[in-house]
Order: C-alpha cells, then sequence, then structure tokens
C-alpha cells in the first residue's frame, strides 16, 4: 500500500471553455498521460463547440493555405506576437492534425482550406471521443464566476455555486460575440479586478449602419444651414440608415462583382474585389467584414467612414464614361445603363440613392459615381451580431508562453487563449487557425511551468 506522504501529488489542470482553443489545449496537456495529470475541461454551456459548429454550417473553413508571410499579415498590429504560435502550430500542422481524426482536407478555389464533407460535426465528434479516451473530463453547464477568497475556482451550476480546486488554470473564453453561444465577454471585470490589463472588446467581421451621403460640393451651403438648424433644435437630425424606398426594396439583396476602396486618417488603406449585402440599415458581408477594422476605427476616431464603392470594377472610368454618352435615344437612362453597363437592380438603385436625380443626368458625375460612389458608415453593428471580436487579454499581460502575469494569478499559475486575447483578423480560417494555434501554445506553457513532458 502506497504510503500517503510519499505518493506523487498528481496536478489537477482546469481549463475553462470548450472551444477550439480550450479543447486544443486539452489536447496538448492530455499527452502527458493520465497519471501526469487530471484534466477537467469546464463549460457554461449544455455542450462544448457550440461556436465551432455555428461556424461551419454552411462548410468548415479550418485555415487558409495562402504563404506564411500574408497569412500572417492578416493579424495586423499583433502579427509579430501571434509569429511564434503560428509557426509552432500553423496551417500546414492543423491540416495534419485533421487528418490524425480522420478527416481529410482540401483547399478551395479561393484558398480555403475546408473538410471534405465540408461539416464540422464528424471533426468534433472524433475530436471529443479522442480526448475523452485520453481522460479529459468534461463539466457541462458550469459558469464560471471568478474565484473565492480562498483562491478556489468558483463555478455556478444547476446544483449551486461549487468550488473547484486547481494547479494550472486555462482560460479559453472566447471573445464578445455571439453571447447566446457562450461567447458573452463576462470574464473581463474578473480579470481587471485581478489586476489584468484587458483591451475594450470591439465587434470585429462586422456589419455597418450607413448614414447620410457626403454631400457634393455644390450642396455644402444647404448642407451649414442644415446643421444649425439642428444645433438650436430646429431641424430634423439624420437617421443612420437607408431610405424606406431603398430599405424596402434592396434590404437582404447582395452586391455581386464590386470592389472596396478605402483610406483612412491615418493612411491605411483597403482595397479588394468581392461580395457584400445590403441589410435593412446598413451593409454586410464577407467584402466588409474585410474592411470592418478600418472603418470600425476611423469611426471611433472621427464618427464616420466613408469607403468607395466601384459597381463596375472590371471596366475602366474611361470605358465607364463613354458608355454613359453613348446617344441613348428614347430609351429611359434605367434601360441605357443597363443594355451599355448590365447595371440594373440593386447596383442601379445604389446609384440613385446615393447621388441623388441631378448627379445621375450629369454623364460625368454619373460615370465617377458607378467607379466611385461615396458610401458613407456611421456606426458598426453591436458586438452581439459581430462573427468575432476585438480586444482582449493584451499580449504585455501575459509572458510569451501566455500566462498572465498579474501577481494575484501567480498561484495557481493562469493561463490564456483564443479569442479572448487582443488580436482580430478576418473571416477565411485565419480566426481559428489562431485559436488551435494559442490554445496548443498556452497547454505546452502548462506543460513547461507544472514540469511535465509529452509521452
Amino acid at each position: 500500500m502506497n504510503d500517503p506522504q510519499t505518493t506523487p501529488h498528481v496536478p489537477r489542470i482546469v481549463i475553462i471553455g470548450g472551444g477550439p482553443a480550450g479543447l486544443m489545449a486539452a489536447e496538448v496537456l492530455a499527452s502527458a498521460g493520465p497519471a501526469a495529470a487530471h484534466i477537467a475541461v469546464y463549460d457554461a454551456m449544455p455542450s462544448v463547440g457550440r461556436k465551432f459548429l455555428l461556424a461551419g454550417k454552411g462548410g468548415l473553413n479550418l485555415t487558409h493555405a495562402e504563404p506564411a508571410e500574408p497569412f500572417l499579415s492578416r493579424y495586423g498590429s499583433r502579427s509579430a506576437d501571434l509569429q511564434p504560435m503560428l509557426s509552432a502550430f500553423g496551417p500546414t500542422e492543423l491540416r495534419a492534425w485533421a487528418e490524425t481524426l480522420g478527416v481529410e482536407t482540401f483547399v478551395g478555389s479561393s484558398g480555403r482550406v475546408f473538410p471534405k464533407d465540408m461539416k464540422a460535426a464528424p471533426l468534433l465528434r472524433a475530436w471529443l471521443h479522442r480526448l475523452r479516451g485520453a481522460g479529459v473530463q468534461f463539466f457541462m453547464r458550469h459558469r464560471w464566476l471568478g474565484w473565492s477568497d480562498e483562491g478556489a475556482l468558483v463555478f455556478s451550476t444547476p446544483d449551486g455555486d461549487v468550488p473547484v480546486q486547481a494547479d494550472a488554470v486555462v482560460l479559453a473564453l472566447g471573445g464578445g460575440s455571439w453571447a447566446r453561444l457562450g461567447s458573452d465577454g463576462a470574464w473581463v471585470p474578473l480579470l481587471e479586478k485581478r489586476g489584468v490589463m484587458v483591451a475594450r472588446l470591439q465587434p470585429s467581421n462586422c456589419g455597418f449602419d450607413v448614414g447620410a451621403a457626403v454631400p457634393d460640393p455644390a450642396d455644402a451651403l444647404e448642407t451649414r444651414r442644415e446643421f444649425f438648424r439642428d444645433l438650436v433644435g430646429k431641424g430634423p437630425s439624420t437617421q443612420p440608415g437607408w431610405t424606406e424606398h431603398f430599405a424596402s426594396r434592396f434590404a437582404g439583396q447582395p452586391f455581386k462583382s464590386v470592389a472596396i476602396h478605402f483610406t483612412d486618417s491615418q493612411g491605411r488603406s483597403f482595397s479588394r474585389k468581392g461580395e457584400f449585402v445590403a441589410t435593412a440599415t446598413g451593409v454586410e458581408g464577407s467584402l466588409v467584414y474585410a474592411a470592418s477594422s478600418l472603418l470600425r476605427d476611423e469611426i471611433a476616431a472621427h464618427g464616420s467612414a466613408t469607403f468607395m464603392l466601384d459597381l463596375l470594377p472590371d471596366r475602366s472610368h474611361e470605358q465607364v464614361l463613354v458608355e454613359v454618352r453613348h446617344p441613348r435615344g428614347s430609351r429611359s437612362l434605367s434601360s441605357h445603363l443597363k443594355s451599355r453597363l448590365s447595371l440594373d437592380g440593386i447596383k442601379a438603385a445604389m446609384l440613385y440613392e446615393v447621388l441623388g436625380k441631378d448627379a445621375i443626368a450629369d454623364p460625368v458625375r454619373l460615370a465617377a459615381g458607378i467607379k466611385a460612389l461615396p458610401v458613407r458608415v456611421v456606426a458598426a453593428r453591436p458586438i452581439d451580431e459581430a462573427i468575432s471580436s476585438a480586444g482582449g487579454v493584451l499580449f504585455e499581460a501575459m509572458t510569451p508562453q501566455l500566462q498572465l502575469k498579474a501577481p494575484e494569478l501567480a498561484r495557481p499559475p493562469v493561463f490564456c487563449a483564443g479569442e479572448m486575447l487582443d488580436w482580430e483578423a478576418p473571416t477565411g480560417g485565419h480566426l481559428l487557425t489562431a485559436c488551435f494555434a494559442s490554445g496548443t501554445a498556452a497547454g505546452h506553457g502548462v506543460l513547461s511551468v507544472l514540469g511535465l513532458q509529452p509521452r
């Protein structure tokens, strides 16, 4: 019989958050073997991976096959912080890892990487089966409330509050988007109270509400009059959103084969072809999401941001002007634009919405509008509508192994991973890849601190 005084202590490692980052940390930790550590995953939801499953509803975009340098550049100002993690576990390693679960992947025409069956559920099922087989325990409907006065983790459960002791903790609590799936940002005050530096959570990969069009210089006097009327309370303030006519007919319809060009007040530029969608109050969709961080920051700094919409990116301004000026005889302008430039539907309506009848009647202004239509956005949509969030735990608040530096959280050591860190990236596989990579890094950080080795 073993002597309790000589039996080695088996550390208990608690992972809070059952998304890709938390599950990846669990996998790394489980590699030390069940005799080396007890690993438990806690999550507030009835099951793990809910946002992961939603992300795969239309086809699980695991990662992207573009070269390393442009891939890393997608993380903007945090590229240098994420580089070591993505070098250790990037797109190539992620695809190889999926293969170990029996999930083959392929590269789509856009460079995005998907499972061959396009689904998230088979991968998640195989992953959880492997984790359970490695001894990882799962505790659902356990919402983390913080720490007790004695230093224990406290969870709210259907049966009341439960304290849990841990020798190391990995927090993988997500950002602030999709609260109904568990990412509600409720962890922010809990960490700030313990002295952790957290950047404010903001929407990322999000839609925007539009405002009034940028005034033409010829209309500047009238604009000033309206401004002063508003200032003294004698005129209505402009409400964000499209006109009722445009919204009622075109909300939900896509702008296809267009381009967006935008340069912010700091000189940072965005220019890309693609698609996006008109909403009841503004714009959303992949092309808008790709520009969202620049648009959001410009709105925060100056109250609005105006991007240029090219309705015919495959035609030059000169070509468009020639077609607009072409004699149209008895045909209406709408018929003329449709026959000469294939401009109709939402694209034609957008010209009337933004330019107005006077500019539409001027061939020079019309051609300029077709190639560079100013779309002014005044507010990002709420964070809970966003695909992801920006902000979170600052990298400066952690060691390179993602351990929090706050003295109050030194024992037991606390690590962070996933979208709760202060980074953001566009859709296209970059979000998931960084979650997997940071979860891997946090898992290795815990192994190092506890002196454990993978088998």
